[in-house]
């Protein structure tokens, strides 16, 4: 019971209109926030996703923002991987280490210059959009962002991630790296959709980050930096 009631208290989007407002009225009267309305809880909500993308989702469009973080770090795909083995065994160790890097760095400025689009996913919800997302999860605002979002953001997100492909030079370096593999005698020659499955996994590590900062919300009070967001999720910490 004391998950349930939290869980409602945190996440306006579990249930229809009717149902959350059913549920609100019966919290306690009288405690230091009061009860809230669907609609301040939805504000607070919406102000969670939009620190999970100011707070967490711009660490990603620095230098390294993917590479050097183990929770988003794009690896290779498994096509690739008998490249990357390959270039190794014939001495090439920085050419592969450079196709690695080249498809994080892509990333990195992909991200950066999507950021709005993200924005603009969080401004759009609505009550009746969520009805799927499961009670008491530490993700589900993020959760549902991402099953809202994901096809819209990939068509928008795909290009931008092709255009950073040559931006940030990683193109040539695949080119290179591709041609160098299939010159080796007796391989398997390869031609992978690189810009495919870069938008994919920059995607995912969006996401990833974001739940970080929606957990961090759920369970640190410090990291509630308005006064909505700390009334909302206050209802939470009491049960």
């Amino acid at each position: 019971m004391k998950k349930i009631i939290a869980a409602v208290a945190c996440v306006v989007l579990l249930t229809g209109c009717a149902e959350l407002q059913k549920v609100v009225n019966q919290l306690p009267q009288g405690t230091t926030t009061g009860v809230l309305s669907q609609q301040q809880i939805g504000n607070g909500l919406r102000q969670a996703l939009d620190n999970g993308i100011k707070n967490q989702v711009a660490k990603l469009t620095a230098k390294d923002g993917f590479y050097r973080n183990e929770l988003v770090k794009i690896a290779l795909p498994e096509e690739l991987k008998a490249v990357d083995k390959g270039l190794r065994k014939i001495g090439l160790n920085k050419l592969a280490d450079e196709g690695l890097k080249a498809i994080n760095r892509t990333a990195e400025d992909a991200v950066k210059t999507a950021t709005p689009i993200f924005v603009n996913a969080v401004k759009g919800m609505s009550f009746n959009d969520a009805k799927t997302i499961l009670l008491g999860e530490q993700n589900a605002a993020t959760s549902y962002l991402k099953g809202k979002t994901n096809t819209a953001l990939y068509s928008q997100f795909n290009p931008v991630i092709k255009k950073s492909f040559s931006k940030v030079g990683a193109d040539k370096v695949w080119s290179n790296l591709i041609s160098k593999y299939n010159s080796i005698p007796f391989v398997k020659r390869v031609n992978p959709d690189l810009t495919d499955y870069v938008t994919s996994e920059a995607l995912k590590g969006v996401f990833t980050m974001i739940a970080v900062e929606e957990k961090g919300i759920r369970e640190k009070s410090g990291l509630r930096n308005t006064d909505l967001l700390r009334k909302v999720f206050a209802l939470q910490d009491k049960y």
